[in-house]
């Protein structure tokens, strides 16, 4: 009985990790068709505040009985996981292809395996060192090469992507380390509760109710997309995502970005965006890294 259930967790995380990719790599291109009439303070705030109203009608209750010395680490997760990237990847699309900022969001496991092991106590063995070295080498490779191809973009603003993704490799390891016993809906309306106020003065400051604003003939057209991407990309996949980390492990979770770039770069690719042979090279070594650090013991596979 006890080899069913295992097994019907391990097709479960599967499952997850399969979802999880489709709706996250399909992410990207919903920030930059966003971002054609919202500015990306516009964008990052209406994506949190349409997020948080989503959450709030479907599991606001599940805060009842909530331990208050949670809540600490509970906002901590929030503006790592949901606030700041947010903001970071919608600035970083100004410039950075959708599909290139896939690829270099998948440094995120590599960056989970890195901060687990220097502020949470978590080993690793060689493969993983290894693993970690080669993916940053693939990440600095890609960047050099997108200056080479798209002089006429800023790849400076790539190093907002590399941002967001230690802030959510800390997030992770924050949730398998401190918020563990407490159910994912839980953790995802309480990280939502702290961070949708400064998200509505960002959205008011930054002009997202403003009538120039309103009357951009792409506004309701861009606001469609963040819909879309707040009810998939944000509300549902975080719920799901703080799942994958509780019934798997850290690394694991983080290794939804081995799909992510492939879901991305087919949509990329029909908006007409170039991704040339040494991206893709590139991006295998980040790819390989990734493999590499995911190199654990059986029972965590």
């Amino acid at each position: 009985m006890s080899q069913f259930f295992q097994m019907n967790n391990i097709i479960r995380k599967w499952i997850f990790l399969l979802l999880l990719s489709l709706i996250w790599g399909s992410s990207f291109i919903l920030i930059k068709k966003g971002l054609i009439g919202l500015t990306p303070l516009q964008l990052g705030s209406y994506r949190i505040v349409i997020s948080s109203i989503i959450i709030f009608l479907f599991g606001f209750n599940s805060l009842k009985g909530l331990n208050k010395k949670k809540w600490k680490w509970l906002a901590i997760s929030g503006f790592l996981g949901s606030f700041f990237p947010s903001f970071l990847f919608a600035y970083a699309e100004l410039e950075v292809d959708s599909a290139i900022a896939s690829v270099l969001n998948s440094l995120v496991p590599l960056n989970t395996l890195l901060l687990g092991y220097l502020f949470f106590k978590i080993k690793s063995n060689s493969f993983q060192i290894i693993g970690v070295i080669i993916g940053f080498i693939g990440a600095i490779f890609l960047i050099l090469e997108g200056y080479a191809i798209n002089p006429n973009n800023n790849y400076n603003y790539s190093v907002l992507i590399i941002l967001a993704t230690l802030m959510y490799a800390a997030n992770v390891n924050i949730i398998k380390r401190h918020l563990n016993d407490i159910r994912p809906l839980t953790i995802t309306v309480a990280n939502f509760t702290t961070i949708i106020i400064p998200s509505l003065v960002v959205l008011i400051f930054s002009g997202g109710f403003d009538n120039v604003t309103i009357s951009n003939s792409s506004f309701f057209q861009s606001l469609g997309f963040v819909v879309v991407l707040s009810i998939f990309g944000t509300a549902l996949a975080k719920i799901l995502f703080n799942t994958l980390i509780q019934i798997s492990t850290p690394v694991f979770a983080s290794s939804v970005t081995y799909l992510m770039p492939l879901v991305a770069l087919g949509w990329g690719i029909l908006d007409s965006e170039f991704f040339s042979i040494n991206q893709g090279l590139a991006s295998l070594l980040i790819l390989s890294g990734i493999y590499l650090s995911n190199k654990r013991n059986k029972k965590d596979r």
